[in-house]
């Protein structure tokens, strides 16, 4: 596509959008370099990507790209056999673990990525190389301890020789010899070597080496002799860290410069997907849908909103072009939306064509066009000496003799800025020269003419935009179909134009003309009228359909209501039962107590009556709750079944007699049940419940490691990380734990120190010893 085009019809501004949703600069770059294609399979490729990723975004809640640096420099830099410093390869050991990440968030198990999935699938993380890096370099400036043997242990020698220097010259500081020379009895480091504060005066009594002065000279930084040999095996034993330090970045380069052609791939790959998901995040933020392609020339924007324009105050828009016409004449008053919906039109099928989703209902329609020419604005140029029509002469020269039928013109303003009946003559010889020639072509105008032509002409359609007279303002909606008015006469009324200079204009007006003119108001009057009701009568149908769910859910609520009072009525019911079977109860046994040895036979008549009320008071509920099932035919021993009158499961031990009678065992009590008070209770299958043991130390879990990485984090992170994991040590048992912060500058391991004294699980805490980490590391001890 030509690049003044891309210009005029804002592609490039889409663009600039695009790349604000990328994660990376090179991913960014590639949405700025982006270009409509000329394939329809590459076009309908890239939009299957970009729905992929819309599909991945919307199931998982977020952009799975994570940030990288472009580290090609670094690259090329190490293929040499160059060695990289620490900074180059913390950036290559990001792009591993972004490389890692990207690929275990998006090679699933999903079958409706498959574009997507192939790409994260060629990315190889080289997880050992990245763990190496990371494990040995803590930081931009620091090696870790632990990032060969030999550099442990020459970093445990210098501990040991600093350490005796240091007592060495404690011991000189704090003795009587020589405390009276000293400014001050302190230790201190000039140019790498330990020193002593010696006062100017008594140089003489301090033996050594001077390695610096203060500013006002009256304090000597000398090193004594007494130490220079010390300082000397120190300082032997700091070349050889530095030349290990050098070996073991040149090792890690060798590896880099030997991967360096599989960590390029990578980097193109997480560049091609965070450019596939920047356009996913572009599509979900303009609400946009997927456009349906075709080489036929075939364009219907179905509710289309310019994407540069506030949601809150776009007009969305509807047209087509392509079918039963092939040239669309767009008329109306200026400010109405004309160029607004010419340059939506051109700048949809370029987005179509990049492979970008469209700010659009569902239904919208693209053709792939080879190029689309656009000769929108004033381009007059005072060098050239060329005025606003030449300039737009050109263009139409240039467009006119390079068009083919696989192209789409847009011309604004066609014919202005010369005398009207000459330019609408014109205009009109230019449309039907492309409408011959089968060429989708949409026009702006204000030519009275050309929307006679429009309507008179096969293949020609006209549109116009809509303007409320009566409140001076565009309404920005494009109807196909009905040629526009620029209504001069009456927008210069609503502005105060005395009335006598509109009717002489109007007297000047030819008579067709008028005609015309009232033709094509009369014809949007009625138009406009329409469309109010067909408005109205959508709103009353969704009304009707309003009013109907709600009558619905009036419906459900009531039922639910009446359901809800009958089973409270019924449990209320049980309820004042066992309150009376236990009063009953009661009263028998007092019964029973009085009259133990008199009346008992009376007591047991008295007693088979009460049940018998009882269980047809029982029954009576029963039978009114449809939940508690049928009534059993028959019963046989061993049979379970619910005793309604109890509430309570039993099991039959003889079959019913005569009477419908049959004894059921309820716990330890016998009792006699009518066959309808009874229900079958189904036997279900035993489910197997895994043992769960929560005492601390035997969980089944996975075992927890002794120890916790919190470098990298900020502060808050690593806070919430060790909590979690202090958590699960002491739920499995462990008694001493260690939280690996690193020496840094000290604010990562104190903040966790002064969480660790208000942690309720710890015992006490202290820095690690020799060969632990020392200030590198907190070892915890749980209580």
């Amino acid at each position: 596509m030509n690049e003044r085009v891309l210009r005029v019809l804002e592609f490039t501004k889409i663009c600039s959008l695009l790349s604000s949703h990328a994660r990376s600069e090179s991913g960014k770059a590639l949405c700025l370099n982006l270009k409509p294609m000329g394939d329809i399979r590459d076009i309908e490729t890239a939009q299957n990507e970009t729905e992929e990723a819309v599909s991945v975004m919307t199931y998982s809640g977020q952009n799975p790209m994570v940030s990288f640096s472009d580290i090609s420099p670094f690259l090329s830099l190490a293929s040499k056999g160059a060695t990289l410093n620490m900074k180059m390869l913390l950036s290559v050991a990001e792009v591993l673990r972004a490389a890692a990440v990207v690929r275990s968030s998006l090679v699933t198990d999903r079958e409706n990525t498959p574009l997507i999935t192939s790409c994260a699938s060629l990315l190889q993380p080289l997880s050992s190389l990245c763990r190496d890096i990371t494990d040995a370099i803590l930081s931009e400036e620091e090696l870790s301890d632990h990032a060969s043997p030999e550099l442990a242990d020459i970093r445990r020698h210098i501990r040991q020789s600093g350490d005796r220097v240091r007592e060495k010259l404690n011991a000189m500081a704090h003795g009587n010899a020589y405390a009276k020379y000293l400014m001050e009895p302190i230790v201190t480091v000039r140019s790498g070597r330990y020193v002593l504060p010696v006062r100017q005066e008594y140089r003489q009594f301090v033996p050594g080496l001077v390695h610096d002065q203060s500013a006002t000279g009256a304090t000597l930084y000398i090193e004594p002799m007494a130490v220079v040999e010390l300082s000397n095996e120190l300082r032997e034993w700091r070349i050889k860290e530095k030349n290990e330090i050098d070996r073991i970045l040149a090792a890690f380069s060798a590896q880099v410069g030997d991967a360096a052609d599989i960590i390029s791939r990578d980097i193109a790959l997480l560049t091609r997907l965070d450019f596939i998901f920047a356009k996913a995040s572009l599509a979900r933020a303009m609400d946009a849908v997927v456009p349906q392609m075709n080489d036929e020339g075939i364009v219907r924007l179905n509710r289309a909103r310019h994407p540069l324009i506030p949601a809150d105050k776009v007009v969305p828009l509807t047209l087509r072009i392509g079918e039963d016409f092939t040239t669309l004449v767009i008329t109306g008053p200026n400010t109405g939306g004309k160029t607004v919906s010419l340059k939506t039109l051109g700048l949809f099928c370029l987005m179509a064509q990049a492979g970008l989703q469209l700010p659009a209902a569902p239904g919208t329609v693209t053709a792939v066009f080879n190029e689309i020419y656009a000769d929108i604005g004033d381009e007059q140029s005072i060098e050239q000496s060329l005025s606003t029509f030449s300039s737009h002469m050109k263009n139409i020269v240039e467009i006119t003799s390079g068009v083919t039928e696989r192209d789409l013109v847009l011309f604004d303003e066609l014919g202005a800025g010369t005398d009207p009946t000459e330019g609408a003559a014109l205009a009109q010889a230019i449309l039907s020269s492309l409408t011959a020639r089968h060429i989708r072509t949409a026009a702006t105008t204000h030519y009275s003419e050309l929307k006679s032509y429009a309507l008179t002409t096969p293949g020609v359609e006209n549109a116009s935009v809509e303007f409320d007279v009566s409140t001076l303002r565009p309404t920005y909606r494009l109807s196909i179909g009905v040629p526009g008015k620029s209504n001069a006469f009456e927008i210069s009324r609503r502005l105060g134009l005395d009335e006598s200079l509109i009717d002489s204009a109007r007297e000047l007006l030819s008579h067709d003309t008028v005609r015309f003119e009232d033709v094509i108001a009369n014809a949007e009057y009625h138009r406009q009228v329409a469309e109010k009701e067909r408005e109205l009568a959508e709103e009353a149908r969704r009304e009707t359909i309003r009013l109907r769910n709600e009558a619905e859910n009036l419906y459900k609520e009531t039922r639910d209501l009446r359901q809800n009072a009958e089973r409270k009525a019924r449990e209320e019911a049980r309820r004042l039962v066992d309150k009376a079977r236990r009063e009953a109860a009661d009263i028998l046994q007092q019964m029973k107590d009085i009259r133990r040895n008199a009346a008992a036979g009376d007591a047991a008549s008295l007693k088979k009556k009460l049940d018998r009320s009882l269980d047809e008071l029982s029954d009576g509920i029963a039978s009114a709750d449809p939940s508690a099932g049928p009534v059993p035919a028959s019963v046989k021993p061993g049979d379970r079944v619910l005793v309604l009158s109890l509430n309570a499961e039993g099991t039959v031990l003889t079959a019913p007699d005569s009477h419908g009678d049959t004894s059921v065992q309820v716990g330890s009590m016998k009792m006699k049940a009518p066959l309808a008070s009874l229900r079958i209770v189904q036997e279900e299958k035993p489910k197997k419940h895994a043992a769960v043991n929560t005492s601390r130390g035997l969980s089944g879990g996975a075992a927890v490691p002794m120890s916790c990485d919190l470098r990298g984090m900020d502060l808050e992170e690593a806070i919430m990380a060790a909590d979690r994991y202090l958590s699960s040590a002491y739920m499995a048992g462990l008694h001493e734990v260690t939280l690996i912060h690193g020496k840094g500058t000290g604010v990562l391991r104190s903040g966790i120190q002064q969480f660790l004294k208000r942690h309720s699980n710890v015992k006490s805490f202290r820095l690690g010893h020799y060969g632990e980490g020392e200030d590198g590391v907190t070892v915890v001890t749980f209580k």
